[in-house]
């Protein structure tokens, strides 16, 4: 390789005004590529020279991406499809493929990789419609290093590399993938901070209710995947090739972790370098593992760090003795995926569990002094809209200090997605359809409502929530007067809805009603299986 070469430019398109429209100049998180990040740090430990262009963090548009990647000339372009949560993904696929496009015009002979979740949903598909060269089936570690190598030679033979899609003559042509990055810790110990602008991230707005500077922060995972199966999830949609790889069951989903030691010495890191104290653990499901979560809960203590960090539970996954220490530790915020106020619709969607244990577990959250997130979902296939009215009053009853409401979207990668096409769903017709707050959000209906009522009713609720005087008053009470301003001046943005307008014509259809459930597998919860 010559000294001035470089191998890989990682690519994390800007998408903020698409997805969030007048909420994201302000109020939306601007959060480090943590996937761009880990695969930056795999790569180099293979001897790969990297750069990350964080478009979303630096507000560049696609025609300048491009001519950024034009005057770096890497020997490979990938484009990472990742967002803040796994849904994001699809979100953000518009504006990655016109990063695609905006690299052909500007340079054509430059290789052009997709990776992502939603790209390993639709790896085809994904080929087929944008104009890059090739797609990574899985998540793309080995992918991208081999592609690498591969291109440097003077006959690329592109069939030796792992999970890979491409073009062979007019002909699509895939690989088997390699079984998933087992020992994290050695292969990619943590996020490439030092390729990134750290100064630009910021935290949600909630994150720091109370008068909390939103900047510096960051986000890290310290583990991958999740072993449950919730029929609107699609987590393990880059993982299910390289399980596929490993021998891994269909019906058993990987969850892999770094050690404490490791995942402290990122923390060390952001905390000592860039002064980072509001700190996001990104993991789908952290709070599961006890000798896990207490383990990194230690190190902290240890160290004596004033952190503001939060991280996603489920409702029965927290096990006495995690809590006090979760404080401790600077954890003043849990997000909890409540989904629905009636059991038949949670059951329904694989999320089992009974009414009065959501209330004991938030008031065991709360009494520790952590402030809770609850997660809300309008229109799964069992809702109507009276089960919609029970979510919001469950909502209400709650009170948690910020609750997040969304509409049921058919994910790529999701067993709903694959009911929907089975079922001749409409879908959205660009992928910022799938985004909850952009305009053209087309959610799923369900088996007793139309997707214009969903996305009605899920606007309505935010509305009614954060207009709520007793939501008002707690806030008032538990972070002043300040933040109750805040709140009004959230509440006070409007987005605009292309179905509620009438300029998204789709029909008023809904599910079958008819006793089937998503072909996830049903009412098991398995073990997980760990990887390192």
């Amino acid at each position: 390789m010559a000294a001035t070469k470089l191998d890989l430019v990682l690519i994390n398109p800007g998408s903020r005004t698409q997805v969030y429209q007048s909420l994201g100049t302000k109020l939306a998180a601007v959060e480090n590529p943590v996937w761009a990040g880990l695969m930056a740090a795999f790569c180099r430990g293979k001897g790969l020279a990297v750069e990350i262009i964080d478009a979303e963090a630096e507000e560049l548009t696609a025609a300048e991406v491009a001519e950024r990647v034009e005057d770096c000339a890497p020997v490979l372009a990938v484009v990472v499809v990742y967002g803040h949560q796994p849904s994001a993904s699809t979100q953000i696929m518009t504006a990655s493929g016109l990063v695609c496009t905006a690299i052909k015009e500007t340079c054509p002979a430059q290789p052009v990789l997709l990776v992502g979740g939603h790209v390993a949903a639709l790896p085809e598909r994904t080929l087929r419609e944008e104009d890059a060269d090739f797609v990574a089936a899985g998540e793309g570690l080995h992918t991208l290093v081999d592609l690498v190598e591969t291109l440097k030679t003077p006959a690329p033979e592109l069939a030796r590399v792992p999970g890979l899609w491409y073009w062979d003559e007019g002909t699509v042509r895939s690989t088997p993938d390699r079984p998933l990055v087992a020992d994290l810790d050695v292969e990619m110990a943590g996020v490439a901070w030092d390729l990134l602008p750290m100064e630009r991230y910021r935290a949600h707005n909630w994150h720091c209710l109370g008068g909390r500077e939103r900047q510096p922060y960051a986000a890290l995972y310290t583990t991958l995947g999740c072993p449950y199966h919730c029929s609107f999830c699609c987590i393990q949609a880059p993982f299910k090739s390289g399980e596929s790889a490993a021998g891994i069951k269909e019906s058993t989903n990987s969850y892999r972790y770094w050690n404490p030691d490791t995942v402290i010495d990122q923390i060390d890191v952001l905390v000592n370098k860039y002064g980072v104290r509001n700190l996001k653990i990104a993991d789908e499901m952290f709070v599961l593992n006890r000798k896990h979560v207490l383990g990194i809960c230690d190190r902290i203590i240890e160290r004596g760090y004033d952190l503001n960090i939060w991280a996603y539970t489920r409702v029965d996954t927290i096990k006495d003795g995690m809590l006090d220490k979760l404080k401790a530790a600077g954890f003043n915020w849990l997000a909890l995926g409540i989904e629905a106020g009636a059991e038949r619709v949670r059951a329904n969607v694989d999320k089992g569990f009974a009414q009065d244990e959501i209330y004991k577990v938030i008031a065991r959250i709360r009494d520790e002094g952590i402030n809770v997130i609850g997660n809300y979902i309008f229109g799964l296939p069992e809702d109507d809209l009276e089960t919609m009215q029970s979510t919001l009053d469950l909502a209400l009853d709650l009170n948690c200090e910020f609750a997040n409401f969304y509409s049921t979207m058919a994910y790529p990668g999701s067993p709903l997605y694959t009911l929907a096409v089975r079922q001749n769903i409409p879908l959205p017709k660009r992928w910022t359809g799938y985004a909850q707050h952009s305009a053209d959000c087309l959610p799923l209906p369900t088996r007793y409502v139309t997707a214009r009522e969903v996305v009605g009713f899920r606007d309505q609720a935010f509305r009614t929530y954060y207009t709520s005087q007793r939501y008002l008053d707690m806030v008032e009470e538990r972070f002043g007067a300040e933040t109750v301003a805040h709140i009004k001046q959230m509440t006070s943005y409007h987005l605009n809805r292309d179905l509620l307008t009438g300029k998204l014509d789709v029909p008023a259809m809904t599910l079958p009603r008819e006793d089937e459930r998503p072909s996830s597998p049903a009412n098991r919860q398995p073990l997980p299986v760990a990887l390192g």
